[in-house]
């Protein structure tokens, strides 16, 4: 009982401004994904419990009023304060090297909460073209509404980012490894241009996890997840969080959550829980299959081309080697045959699955084309390089074995 009381005025400490230590700065990352933002209640209990409650109570009405003005920390609504979507940020932002994480109820929905939280009107944000079909959508039909401006630019070529920016350009963005092609960025020299010109750069983190990259020690302002994928691992929950400084995440992207409710469910932050426990192993055997598959699928004559950073063959192979400890799970190719070729492919395949979800202990496999980036126009497709012939894999946990042998009968 000492120590969950000690444990909680630690918390407290925290919350308050008191204590400025990272705790858990010695700690390893599979330690982390581990214990990292656990503290446990009067119960005694090892695993983290779920708190499945919409409201809390308060001691009496200066108390209920101290927390809603923000003068008392702790939990108010589960909208935006709720003990277990906490321990999952803390987490999660011990695991990236932030100081504050913001969860969401969806990949996109971290997207959004970013840009509503920083943005105004009239701003202007710098994206890679190379990123995930529902991003650019999110960008053109929606954020352009609201009156900010997007330029495209080529995801590699850190000359078309400095000509993009403009004298209102508040964010630049980016996914590395890209969807579906596995480009990569130079985050350092990206962001160093960033700042040069007072802007904020944000990375989506999602195909690499903090196993495999460390966006924010390379220089960058702001980490962007969907939990939906490696971080559960399982294909169980959708979820996305923002990991950054207590200044722009911690306050700003943090207070549209707050007011709009994009909320990640406890049920959700538990679930995740559980996936960062095995983080490091699983991302270690994703690796080891991908690469494989990739050097294996290279082999193949009715393969035109390979992606995988992973690759000696892959256009920024080095600089993979240089900002990533492990080149992901995700492995792209185009047939020989275009369209009909492609489907012809996935239909044959038995024991890969047919979905455009990535991230999953079961190899997945989809067309980007017709699903994934199915609604970007023919024009959009082809500056990103999405052919009709492209073939995404996730590879998953199963034996490479029957991954390649499943590939082989399609082929």
């Amino acid at each position: 009982m000492c120590r969950v009381l000690i444990a909680q005025l630690v918390q407290l400490e925290r919350e308050e401004g008191i204590m400025s230590d990272n705790p858990y700065e010695d700690y390893q990352l599979d330690t982390l994904a581990v214990r990292a933002g656990q503290i446990r209640s009067a119960e005694g209990e090892h695993s983290e419990p779920i708190f499945l409650t919409s409201s809390y109570v308060f001691e009496n009405a200066a108390a209920a009023a101290a927390r809603f003005s923000g003068d008392e920390p702790g939990n108010i609504y589960s909208r935006f304060t709720n003990p277990t979507v906490r321990t999952f940020e803390q987490r999660l932002a011990a695991l990236e090297g932030g100081e504050r994480c913001v969860a969401t109820a969806s990949g996109m929905s971290a997207i959004y909460a970013t840009c509503a939280g920083i943005l105004k009107q009239g701003d202007h944000i710098v994206s890679s073209r190379s990123i995930f079909g529902s991003t650019v959508i999110l960008f053109n039909n929606f954020l352009a509404k609201f009156g900010i401006e997007i330029s495209y630019v080529d995801q590699t070529d850190v000359d078309s980012w400095k000509q993009a920016i403009k004298d209102n350009t508040r964010l630049l963005f980016l996914e590395t490894p890209s969807n579906p092609l596995t480009d990569i960025a130079d985050i350092r020299a990206l962001a160093t241009l960033a700042h040069e010109h007072d802007c904020l750069l944000a990375v989506d983190n999602c195909f690499c996890t903090p196993a495999l990259q460390k966006p924010l020690d390379l220089g960058a302002d702001i980490v962007i997840h969907s939990a939906t994928k490696y971080l559960d691992g399982q294909g169980r929950c959708m979820g996305g969080a923002v990991v950054g400084s207590e200044a722009v995440v911690g306050q700003d992207v943090f207070a549209f959550l707050r007011t709009a409710g994009p909320t990640m469910s406890p049920f959700n932050a538990w679930v995740f829980l559980k996936g960062l426990e095995t983080l490091g192993l699983r991302m270690d055997r994703h690796c080891q299959s991908a690469l494989a598959l990739a050097s294996w699928l290279e082999q193949q004559g009715n393969v035109e081309r390979v992606w995988y950073p992973g690759l000696a063959s892959h256009e920024q192979h080095d600089l993979a080697v240089k900002q990533m400890s492990g080149f992901g799970g995700i492995v792209s190719f185009e047939v020989k045959g275009g369209k009909e070729a492609a489907w012809k492919l996935i239909d044959a395949t038995k024991l890969l699955s047919i979905t455009a979800n990535l991230g999953d202990t079961k190899t997945t496999i989809t067309h980007p084309a017709t699903t994934t980036h199915g609604r970007l126009t023919p024009e959009e497709r082809l500056q990103a390089g999405i052919s009709d012939g492209l073939v995404r894999i996730s590879v998953g946990l199963e034996d490479i074995i029957d991954i390649k042998n499943d590939l082989a009968t399609s082929l």
